[in-house]
């Protein structure tokens, strides 16, 4: 099913959070899909966002031991010529080849989950959301309470990812075809917010669903 212009919610279910602690929102979705135009709607509501993307970027950052490991194994072809990580390059690298894509999800991932971790403890709201691009195709997120999937057609998608990574369509679709399938995605999802309207329309299902979320938490 094709859903446009709303947002699907499943029944809330029993949450395991504390009275203390906040709602945890995963929010995911394919290459282009939305995700950050989601993201940065929550963050003008004044919700606290945490982008595992950044986190992953302060990790490899310029002299930092992870960097120096994905060097080693990589080759210094990933390294620009300032002496930081060519992340488009170590792109087109993994998603040619799947042993190197595990090799790094298997580095990276323990340490961006410390760090999210680290930052949750922090967090006194009633909710938070926690982007994570890949959090349906690793089992490192099991402490998210919540998963808020952001969708478009796959046609979408790559008109959309083309556009902004300046990448080519082959590229974009290998990096479709390696994301978890748009049908499983929808499937695993306890909220979807279509994304394939307008700005105004996207801010008002996201409206509807920081009510919700704090309704949610309230009710626990």
């Amino acid at each position: 099913t094709i859903f446009r212009d709303f947002f699907v919610s499943k029944p809330y279910k029993n949450m395991s959070t504390s009275d203390t602690s906040p709602l945890t929102i995963g929010l995911t979705g394919g290459i282009g899909s939305g995700k950050s135009a989601v993201s940065q709607i929550f963050t003008d509501l004044g919700v606290t966002v945490i982008d595992t993307d950044l986190l992953s970027r302060e990790l490899v950052k310029q002299g930092s031991p992870l960097l120096n490991k994905i060097k080693q194994y990589f080759g210094n072809e990933i390294i620009s010529k300032s002496g930081e990580l060519d992340r488009k390059q170590l792109r087109q690298l993994v998603f040619k080849d799947k042993a190197k894509k595990q090799w790094l999800e298997k580095l990276l991932h323990p340490e961006i989950k410390y760090l999210l971790l680290e930052q949750l403890k922090k967090i006194s709201e009633i909710y938070v959301v926690v982007v994570v691009p890949l959090l349906l195709e690793n089992n490192n997120y099991n402490f998210i309470n919540r998963i808020l999937v952001v969708d478009c057609s796959e046609a979408l998608q790559l008109s959309r990812a083309i556009t902004r990574d300046q990448s080519s369509s082959d590229e974009i679709k290998k990096i479709i075809a390696s994301q978890m399938p748009r049908s499983k995605r929808l499937m695993l999802a306890d909220d979807i917010i279509v994304n394939e309207g307008t700005l105004e329309s996207l801010e008002e299902k996201v409206l509807e669903l920081h009510e919700k979320y704090q309704k949610l938490k309230q009710n626990n």
